[in-house]
This record gives C-alpha cells, structure tokens and sequence, in this order.
C-alpha cells in the first residue's frame, strides 16, 4: 500500500532551493522546520546529495569478509518518525544512526557491495532494497508502508529526488513555502529537477488544484496544491 506523499520545500520567487543565496538575506528561512513539523509525517525522504550533507562519517572499507543476504534490515522499528535516505550505489558513510533523532533507513539497490551493508549495520544504520540498479521508488514506498508502518510521507528534495518522485506519479500533494526573495545566478537547484538521462521525460500530471492559501507573514507564502496523476503510470 502506497503512503500518502507530500512533498515540501522552500523556494525563492524564482524556483530556487538554497536560501543562503537569497536575497535579501533570511528571508522566511526559518518556516521550512516550523511547516514540516505541523505536518507530522510517519517519515520523510532526501535524495543522496542532501543526504550526504547531514552524514559525518567517512566512506566504509571497500572489502569485508562477511556476507549477506540482499534483504531489509531494521536497527529499529519502534520510532515515531523515519529519515529515509535515497542512496542507490551505497556512497555515504553515515557516522550517526540518525538525524534529528529520526532513525536513517538507507534506500539501496541490490549491487551494493558486502562492505557497505557491514558498515551500514555496524553503525546501526537500517536500510531496504528496492530495485537491483536503480531505485523503484514505487517498491521502495511499499517495503516502508508494509516494515514500518509509514502512511505519510514527506518528500523533501533536493530537486533530483523531488523530480524522481515527480516523474513516477507518487506525489499526492506539494507544498511551497513561497519567499520574498530572488537567487538570479546560475547553478542553485531547483524544486524540481532531473538527472541528464530523465531530461526528456515528463511527469504524468492530470491536474493540480490550488487547495489553499497561507500567509505566513513577511511575505512569506505556502501554497499547497492536491495532484492528481494518470493512474495507468503511477509507479513506472
């Protein structure tokens, strides 16, 4: 059973993701916390490169002599909320089990190599398999629903993983939290964005309904609209 997915983010007027380019400075940079807490979702999902942003570890020795079986493994399953993490080839080395006290369930595929996974539970990092070379996010929302009990989950970038998500009909609704502020250079991402070899394909939207309006004050919006997406292509 597919969780309900939200996904949040903050951006600039012009669509982009790192506030510390905004200007003028600070401008509503402390609702994106605020907003997501409100929310309360079972658990919430980043990319690798967001991903590696809160990790403190170094990468894990390329060999071991151990062993294991290409199936889910859980340090825990008794927490309120999750951080998920999408890291297909097995790149980061965490240094911590968690992220703001939210458990890290790394998403890999079944090419991970035996160091990694003995890093990973050394560590006490739990993780799931959800594709053999690349990540079905469909699956993957699956095994947490079933393992875990998530049934609401907060997609929340950056732009790569947010586009992935996009692009596979999985999100229910999106929330922006709309600053008074303008990037205006290059190389920032955006909320949405993909990978060179997904340039060409689009998201299978039907519509998007504007289903409400918060002034956060500051001129500082959130806008949240529902998503309907073609059922024949959720998923895929």
């Amino acid at each position: 059973m597919k969780p309900y997915v939200i996904c949040l983010m903050h951006s600039s007027l012009d669509g982009r993701t790192h506030p510390s380019r905004w200007r003028p400075k600070g401008a509503g940079t402390d609702w994106f916390e605020k907003i997501h807490d409100e929310f309360g979702g079972d658990a919430w999902v980043i990319g690798r490169v967001t991903g590696s942003e809160f990790a403190k570890g170094k990468p894990y020795p390329s060999e071991t002599r151990e062993t294991f079986p290409r199936e889910n493994w859980f340090a825990r399953r008794d927490a309120k909320t999750y951080g998920v993490v999408l890291d297909a080839q097995g790149k980061i080395g965490w240094g911590r089990s968690d992220i703001g006290g939210d458990p890290v369930v790394v998403v890999l595929t079944e090419g991970v190599p035996d160091s990694h996974l003995a890093g990973l539970r050394g560590e006490g990092v739990s993780y799931i398999f959800a594709g053999k070379s690349e990540i079905d996010l469909a699956l993957a929302l699956d095994i947490l629903n079933r393992e875990l009990g998530v049934k609401r989950l907060l997609v929340e970038g950056g732009g790569v993983a947010n586009g992935a998500f996009l692009r596979a009909g999985l999100i229910d609704e999106f929330n922006l939290i709309l600053s008074a502020a303008i990037d205006g250079a290059r190389g920032a991402p955006f909320a949405f964005d993909s990978t060179d070899a997904d340039s060409d394909q689009r998201a299978p939207l039907t519509a998007m309904t504007l289903e409400s309006t918060r002034d956060l004050g500051g001129g500082v919006l959130l806008l949240r609209y529902l998503i309907q997406n073609d059922p024949q292509a959720v998923g895929k």
